[in-house]
């Protein structure tokens, strides 16, 4: 089952005088990732070199290295351990030693696959979306109960009878939600799924 870093992860490592030091962070989206590789970039170092993936998309860059010796084995390590949602970026600073291309390789790969396994994660859950409307003389009761059933409040609407909501349940507890919110208003709250949501 893939994985989610749970908050950001450093780690930093000297390798022929040259150090080099990864950090990652969980991302959502594309832009978030290189917001991300832009914050962290050091315009001061010889190298930025990072990866990023999000369900099936992925990029890598290897800022001036040679290629295929930074930006591919990042990404190489981000996959190896089954982690999504994820950018990382290796910063190098020069030390006068070259490492030529094997050691290249080892050295980005060998530092981010440190970060990513000493970063705390969690497990990506599978949920999908559920919505329905709720009558005022409901909303305390249900309102009180969504977080234990397992939901997430995405969206709620208040309109003159009561409220909208749209939730979202990991994929087991679906039918269990639906049944119980009816149980729960006498079948005056009518809940169905509407669409799915990767995590």
């Amino acid at each position: 089952m893939a994985e989610m870093l749970t908050e950001r992860a450093f780690f930093e490592k000297e390798i022929k005088k040259s150090r080099f030091l990864a950090y990652a962070a969980p991302v959502d989206n594309e832009e978030a990732a290189l917001a991300f590789i832009h914050e962290i970039s050091d315009v001061e170092a010889r190298h930025n070199c990072w990866a990023w993936r999000i369900g099936q998309q992925y990029r890598f860059h290897d800022d001036g290295e040679p290629g295929g010796t930074a930006g591919r084995p990042i990404l190489q390590v981000i996959e190896a351990q089954d982690i999504d949602r994820v950018a990382v970026v290796v910063t190098r600073w020069f030390g006068g030693i070259k490492l030529g291309a094997g050691g290249l390789v080892r050295a980005y790969g060998g530092t981010a696959a440190e970060c990513l396994r000493l970063a705390p994660r969690a497990a990506i859950v599978a949920r999908v979306r559920v919505g329905f409307h709720c009558p005022f003389s409901d909303l305390a009761l249900i309102g009180a109960r969504l977080s234990g059933l397992g939901a997430q409040v995405e969206a709620e609407t208040f309109d003159a009878t009561g409220a909208t909501y749209v939730v979202a349940v990991p994929v087991e507890g679906v039918e269990g939600l639906i049944a119980r919110l009816a149980d729960l208003t006498a079948g005056r709250v009518a809940a169905r799924v509407c669409e799915d949501v990767e995590g």
